[in-house]
């Protein structure tokens, strides 16, 4: 707190030695409805001084600008970009008076391309780029245009950064997951129509409303006197992530009585989607209402509910692509002529908020905000691990278990019956490709059929549990100290309770299950019937649909949030300077004692305790009326998510060994030009991630040191102490080469990897202690998340008309394969029995280990769309053409890490047909979206 007294004292000082020159002030309203307009952008041409509007819609505009004729630019999503002539007069100010927008649908392209995920991405489970789309649509920037529209189908992502590393407020509440870091976009898609008001922040500049994160800042508006009076309705066709969209909204503005209200209703639906099988079922509402007490007193309510079923789609080895195609997906199957998928997601959360806006002058204001979020997630998948309760030699066991449905198996692909080099059942792999080419879906009947034959149920339909309450309140201070200096603060807190368990959803035939593991193993200390049971409390309990099982526990998270942000604006520099400070515990509670570590599992965990800060700063100094140099930098560090924070959290209580918050620096500078008829910039960034933690789970094959004779263990992977790198150039110019015509190009080069070889330790219930391989050598390879090179050229052409169109040809590069870090241990070269490999050879390692980069691409994006106005309402079309020409792609993938060592990978890719070859995500093909509109 001294440091930042001091350096506000310093700034406050500082301030003085500059001076304003010339004034320009007026207000903005629509021309239909005489609303004040908000957050328009106003400045002047050849010049890279800017204001926008406030809530009165007043702005003003300050600068040293050269004397004589120019034009006064004003732009705003919806309404006609004005361009008023106007007279500077050096050291004056000059009163523009009331200025009316008309409001237009020509911009409707911008805000619809900017909303469309790709399958791939509506499908992944842990999508970290989920949030594209809606982060970079509130920007006007050209290449974060490109990257929202054309390049988010490839998985590319601004600077390689996860999307965790963004933060996305509504209505200045933070609304990232605390289990994740990650936004869930889908909490509230389908209310396009509502969320057009957004302010962005790229990467760390500034924010009102947060002090931000390396990927950028969104806060959404979504408040009931900032809509215009009117509504609009459409309908729309698509082929992508759904089929059908029927979407309506209406806002009634300001009202004589002081009450505003605006509310909104979606429908998204497809019975499968681009890929087979991938249902869509989402509904969206929407109500925000208001009231204006004084001047001085506003109160907002806003809620939403956007409940949302969706189908996943499977990742698949080149074997089965092969057999199949670009569409195939293993996790669906008919059952009586439907289709019906297998893996499940489900989001139903509702969101609740309410806002006071204090006014106490003119140049403070004061936002205090309370929300709620509570509700569920869950994600179905087959359970085949069904037992019985038998007695032998009068000691219970247990009897029963499935084999895997999953029809792409490996023991199921003609590749397993080629596996032995000098005896290949070429019969056997024939009949099983024939049968996979005619069938390969999930057989629901013959589960069905199964349960009816055992008399008890092997096979079930269950779904992996979140049942969220969280609570947020936090209040924030806008003060203009003077003229140029500007004051930001945020206090904030937020709690959530996270009951997470498994459940049945259909006992597909089965009337109850036995709450067992059938995969436990007895020892010397415990016998098999309690190292099996899911809950010591309670063993060999029966469960029907609905009841937790397998594994019961809640999470606690506390959060404490402190901001302050100061911003000085000078005709020539403005500069800025931010803090933060936070303070966060986590705790487990588990409600179960789950049979292998009776220990460790029930009650609660320790606190996990961290306390973190940031710094930042930055600027943009303007050489002249046409060039700009900007700047940022921040070093900052965050607090390890909850998912990765409990290593095993299904089952105990257990830590991460030496876990700390992460590290982060980041530093980049930026050239903008601007003219009356080119816009570019020009950035270079570099920034570091240090001591991130991950954890994945998998099984895995050829371990070695387990201390018993087998060598393999479904284990959780614990990655710590990672350090990442990122660092490249972004560049975006268009010109406008006639009023109608616009062309555009947009580049990224960037290099993500990882800067040091961290240490890997596996935790599992098949072995006592942890199992420590040391470090992982993981330096310079690839992270793995989209291609790092990228490149766009385009045109665009508006006719006064109101008809537009515009095409793009995109060049994708430098995608890798998820690598797996324990391949890269001390077990890849160690035998069985802990002894090195005799027969290991370093140069054919190399050629094992070396990361698979995908090969490079190029799709053609096209879209288009008209709009008439007709007694006094907007009429129109548009249409979005994607990959026109349907070029076969990879859009991400990942190593299996079964093969855990030199000796069983090698084996493996020596065969004609590897059995546990890298699964991968295809791009969808030639795509089309389509919608009709009316504005009222």
């Amino acid at each position: 707190m001294k440091i930042f007294l001091f350096l506000l004292f310093g700034c406050v000082m500082f301030s003085t030695l500059f001076a304003q020159e010339t004034s320009l002030h007026g207000s903005l309203a629509d021309a239909q409805s005489a609303k004040k307009l908000t957050g328009a952008k106003i400045w002047l041409e050849n010049s890279f001084v800017e204001t926008r509007s406030k809530e009165n819609g007043e702005f003003k505009l300050l600068g040293d600008f050269p004397a004589g004729e120019s034009l006064l630019i004003i732009e705003l999503p919806d309404y006609k970009t004005l361009r008023v002539p106007i007279i500077i007069v050096p050291n004056t100010t000059k009163d523009l008076g009331l200025i009316l927008m008309q409001p237009v649908l020509s911009n409707l392209a911008d805000q619809i391309s900017t909303i469309q995920l790709s399958t791939v991405q509506l499908d992944e489970e842990e999508a970290n780029i989920d949030n594209l789309s809606g982060l970079l649509q509130a920007s006007r920037d050209v290449f974060l245009n490109a990257a929202a529209f054309d390049f988010s189908q490839t998985f590319f992502r601004p600077r390689g950064l996860d999307s965790e590393h963004g933060k996305v407020l509504i209505n200045g509440v933070e609304m990232n997951k605390i289990y994740t870091g990650r936004p869930q976009w889908s909490n509230w898609g389908g209310l396009n129509d509502v969320q057009r008001n957004q302010i962005f922040s790229m990467g760390l500049q500034p924010s009102n409303v947060s002090f931000g994160g390396l990927a950028g800042t969104t806060n959404i508006i979504m408040r009931a006197s900032k809509y215009a009076k009117g509504g609009k309705a459409s309908l729309a066709a698509a082929n992508r992530s759904y089929s059908g969209r029927l979407m309506a909204s209406y806002g009634s503005g300001e009202l004589k009585n002081g009450w505003a209200y605006a509310v909104s209703a979606s429908r998204r639906f497809a019975k499968e989607a681009y890929v087979d099988g991938s249902l869509y079922d989402a509904n969206g509402f929407f109500i925000s209402v208001e009231k204006t007490f004084n001047e001085r007193h506003r109160l907002n309510f806003t809620g939403f509910y956007t409940p949302n079923i969706r189908g996943k789609s499977s990742p698949n080895t080149e074997e089965v692509y092969e057999l199949k195609n670009r569409k195939y997906n293993a996790y669906w199957g008919y059952q009586n002529g439907e289709i019906r998928n297998s893996r499940i997601r489900e989001i139903k959360e509702p969101v609740f908020m309410l806002n006071h806006f204090y006014t106490v002058s003119e140049e403070t204001k004061i936002n205090a905000n309370v929300a709620l979020q509570l509700g569920k997630t869950g994600n179905s998948r087959i359970d085949f691990g069904g037992t019985r309760l038998s007695a032998i030699n009068e000691q219970n066991s247990y009897v029963g278990g499935g084999t895997n449905p999953d029809p792409t198996y490996y023991q199921k692909l003609p590749g397993y019956f080629l596996r032995f080099k000098d005896n290949p059942n070429y019969e056997a792999a024939y009949l099983v490709q024939e049968d996979f080419k005619q069938n390969g879906q999930l057989d629901w009947e013959k589960l069905y059929a199964a349960n009816a034959r055992a008399g008890y149920t092997v096979y079930s339909l269950s779904e992996d549990r979140n049942d969220d309450i969280k609570f947020d309140v936090n209040t924030l201070l806008d003060t203009r100290l003077n003229e140029h200096l500007k004051l930001n603060t945020k206090l904030a807190y937020s709690r959530l309770k996270s009951h997470n368990f498994a459940s049945i959803k259909d006992m597909l035939g089965g009337k109850t299950y036995l709450d067992v593991d059938f995969f436990a193993e007895g020892d010397a200390e415990n016998s098999l019937e309690k190292r099996a049971q899911s809950d010591l409390q309670n063993p060999n309990r029966s469960v029907g649909v609905g009841e937790p099982y397998k594994y019961n526990f809640n999470f606690y998270a506390n959060l404490y949030k402190a901001f302050g942000q100061l911003e000085f604006e000078y005709d020539r520099l403005d500069f800025y300077i931010g803090i933060k400070a936070s303070q966060t515990s986590y705790e487990r509670e588990g409600l179960f004692q789950n049979g292998n570590y009776p220990d460790n599992s029930l009650g609660k965990s320790e606190k996990l305790q961290f306390t973190d800060f940031g710094l930042k700063f930055g600027g943009n100094y303007k050489f002249t009326a046409k060039h700009l140099l900007g700047v940022n930098a921040a070093y900052l560090t965050k607090p390890p998510n909850l998912r990765n924070s409990f290593s095993n959290s299904r089952q105990n209580n257990a830590v991460v060994e030496d876990l700390k918050s992460e590290n982060i620096s980041n530093l980049d500078f930026s050239y903008r030009f601007r003219s009356a008829l080119i816009k570019a910039r020009l950035t270079g960034y570099f920034s570091q991630i240090k001591d991130a933690t991950e954890i994945s789970f998998y099984y895995a094959d050829g371990l070695s040191g387990l201390g018993r004779n087998s060598t393999t263990a479904f284990v959780q992977e614990v990655l710590s102490g990672i350090d990442k790198q990122y660092f490249g150039l972004e560049f975006g110019i268009e010109a406008q080469i006639t009023p109608a015509i616009k062309l555009k190009a947009a580049g990224a080069m960037g290099q993500f990897t990882y800067n040091n070889n961290p240490n890997l330790y596996l935790t599992s219930d098949d072995f006592k202690e942890t199992v420590d391989y040391g470090t992982a050598y993981l330096k310079n390879y690839r992270i793995a998340g989209g291609p790092q090179q990228a490149a766009q050229l385009g045109v665009e052409y508006r006719d006064p008309d109101y008809w537009w169109f515009g095409t793009t040809v995109n060049f994708f590069s430098h995608a890798f394969l998820d690598i797996s870090p324990l391949t890269r241990t001390a077990n890849f070269l160690n035998d069985t029995d802990g002894l090195p490999i005799l027969e290991y050879d370093e140069n054919i390692a190399e050629k094992l280990l070396k990361q698979e980069q995908f090969g490079d691409y190029i799709l053609v994006n096209a879209i288009g769309g008209k709009s008439w106005l007709i007694k006094g309402k907007f009429i129109g079309f548009f249409v979005s053409l994607n990959n026109i020409f349907d070029k076969r792609y990879k859009t991400g993938g990942f190593e299996q890490s079964r093969n855990a060592n030199y000796r069983t990978l090698k084996e493996d890719r020596e065969r004609s047909k590897p059995i546990f070859s890298p699964k991968y995500w295809l791009g969808a093909g030639a795509s089309y979206y389509a919608m009709v509109y009316v504005r009222f």
